[in-house]
């Protein structure tokens, strides 16, 4: 089972009149409801992590362990999308993922991006969108949940 995590507004909520705190990594805290969140879905699916956020090329997957190491959120691995060295919009770097890989594994897309809802039906499924200001909860790694539940179940 698969996460595509995005970060801003998924596990960093935005706020326009608070500036996000940062950890002593350069990178910002997330939410303690989102590590909460995302920590369940972990736990009762096993999925692994794949980033789907902006920041993703910034860091390698070692750092980027650590990076989610300190928000106490422990996992074995990352990956990330391909760089979007090409400038495509996050819709089209998932297209482009969902295209050019064999998908026999359940996964879903935790994003804030509204363009995401334009996905075709057959990948939007798979979508829970956040709010962008509240980040993912506690209903939305329920959703997940069963979507990637569901998932394996069909597959």
């Amino acid at each position: 089972m698969l996460i595509l995590l995005d970060i801003d507004g998924v596990m960093v909520p935005g706020t326009s009149w608070r500036q996000p705190e940062f950890l002593s990594d350069g990178f910002p805290a997330f939410s303690f409801k989102a590590v909460k969140a995302l920590e369940r879905i972990i736990n009762e699916t096993g999925a692994r992590i794949i980033l789907t956020t902006s920041h993703k090329t910034k860091y390698d997957s070692s750092h980027w362990n650590e990076i989610f190491r300190n928000r106490d959120i422990h996992i074995n691995h990352i990956d990330r999308l391909p760089s979007d060295s090409s400038k495509l919009s996050r819709k089209d770097e998932i297209l482009n993922w969902y295209y050019s890989n064999n998908h026999s594994e359940a996964f879903v897309i935790l994003d804030d991006d509204k363009y995401l809802n334009d996905l075709p039906e057959d990948i939007k499924h798979h979508l829970v969108l956040t709010s962008s200001s509240l980040g993912l909860t506690d209903e939305l790694a329920e959703e997940a949940i069963a979507k990637l539940t569901h998932d394996a179940l069909t597959h």
